[in-house]
C-alpha cells in the first residue's frame, strides 16, 4: 500500500518543538517521525509523519490538533509517496561516516578505507543505524572515548537497530556484549551485520522489550549500557537501566533532541546517575552518565 507524508514547514526551532509534540503523541503508535533541513540559508525545515495512505483522513485531523499549540492554524501539507522501500532508497549512495576511530561504510566503499580505521560495514536495510544520523555518530564517538579510559567486562546495547553500536563495542573492547531490540526484524538485521563484520561470536542478540526479559538478569549487571532510542522511552527506562548497571558503570544515551536534554538528565539524576559529558550533533545530543 502507498504511504503518505504529513508535514509542516517552519524554522529549525519550531520544527524541533513540533517533532517533540508529534513524538509525544504518536511515537507509541509506531508512526515514523523525522525532521529535515530544506534550506540552511533561509532556515527552512520540515517535520514529517509517515503513514499508510488509507489513514489520511484520520491522521490529518489528529496531527493538526497535536500541532495547534505551536502553529495556529497548523499549516499541514500531505504528500503521496511512491510504493518503494524508503529506508533503502534514502541510504543508497551514502558516503562513509567517520566517528572517532570508527568508519561506517557500505559494501561499495570497502576500497576507500584507510589504514588504522576500525571499519564497520552496514548496508542500507530495514533497521536504524548507519552512522549517518547525529545520534549514531555521537554514540560511536562516545564509545571510542570511554573505551580509551577503561576496560568493560559486560556491555548492553539497548535498542540495537542495525547492530552498529554493538559491533563497534565488539571491535574496540574484549567485553561480553548483549544487544537487544523490541523489533524482531531489527534483531535479524543486526545478526546479519554482526556476521558480516566478523563479530557474531562476540554479540548475543535477543528480542526484548524494556528490561522485563530474563536475559538482563542472566547477563548483567552491565559495566556499560548504550541506548540510542528516543527521549520519552529513555526517561521511562531510567529505573530499569539503573537497576541493571554495575556499580561504577557508565551509560551512553542518545536519540535526544537538544531541548530535551535537561529532562532526560533529570530523570537519570533521580536514579543517582550523573552527567559527565555531552556531545552535540545536528540538533541532537549524546550523553555520558555514571554513578
Amino acid at each position: 500500500m502507498n504511504q503518505i507524508r504529513l508535514f509542516v514547514t517552519a524554522g529549525q526551532r519550531e520544527c524541533a518543538k513540533a517533532l517533540d509534540l508529534l513524538s509525544n503523541r504518536f511515537e507509541d503508535d509506531g508512526y515514523p517521525i523525522s525532521t529535515m533541513e530544506i534550506d540552511e540559508d533561509t532556515d527552512i525545515w520540515e517535520v514529517s509523519l509517515y503513514a499508510e495512505a488509507d489513514q489520511r483522513d484520520h491522521l490529518a485531523g489528529s496531527v493538526s490538533a497535536c500541532l495547534e499549540p505551536l502553529f495556529s492554524p497548523p499549516r499541514l501539507e500531505i504528500e503521496e509517496l511512491p510504493d518503494i522501500d524508503w529506508v533503502a532508497h534514502s541510504l543508497e549512495g551514502l558516503q562513509p561516516v567517520r566517528a572517532g576511530r570508527f568508519v561506517v561504510h557500505g559494501s561499495h566503499d570497502r576500497h576507500n578505507l584507510k589504514t588504522g580505521e576500525l571499519a564497520i560495514e552496514i548496508d542500507a536495510g530495514r533497521a536504524f543505524g548507519t552512522g549517518h544520523h547525529g545520534t549514531t555518530e555521537g554514540c560511536l564517538e562516545m564509545i571510542d572515548v570511554l573505551a580509551k579510559r577503561r576496560s568493560y567486562r559486560r556491555i548492553l546495547d539497548l535498542g540495537t537497530g542495525s547492530g552498529v553500536l554493538a559491533i563497534a563495542a565488539a571491535k574496540i573492547t574484549a567485553s561480553s556484549i548483549l544487544a537487544t531490540d523490541i523489533d524482531p526484524v531489527a534483531v535479524t538485521v543486526a545478526a546479519e551485520n554482526a556476521r558480516k563484520n566478523q563479530c557474531a561470536g562476540r554479540i548475543e542478540l535477543k528480542t526484548a522489550a524494556g528490561f522485563h526479559a530474563d536475559i538482563f538478569a542472566r547477563s548483567g549487571p552491565f559495566d556499560l549500557i548504550v541506548a540510542n532510542i528516543l527521549a520519552r522511552p529513555l526517561m521511562a527506562l531510567a529505573p530499569g537501566l539503573s537497576r541493571n548497571l554495575a556499580q561504577g558503570g557508565d551509560v551512553i544515551l542518545s536519540g535526544i533532541l537538544a531541548e530535551q536534554r535537561m529532562r532526560v538528565l533529570a530523570a537519570y539524576k533521580a536514579q543517582a546517575l550523573y552527567h559527565r559529558q555531552t556531545l552535540w550533533r545536528d540538533g541532537w545530543v549524546t550523553l555520558h552518565l555514571s554513578r
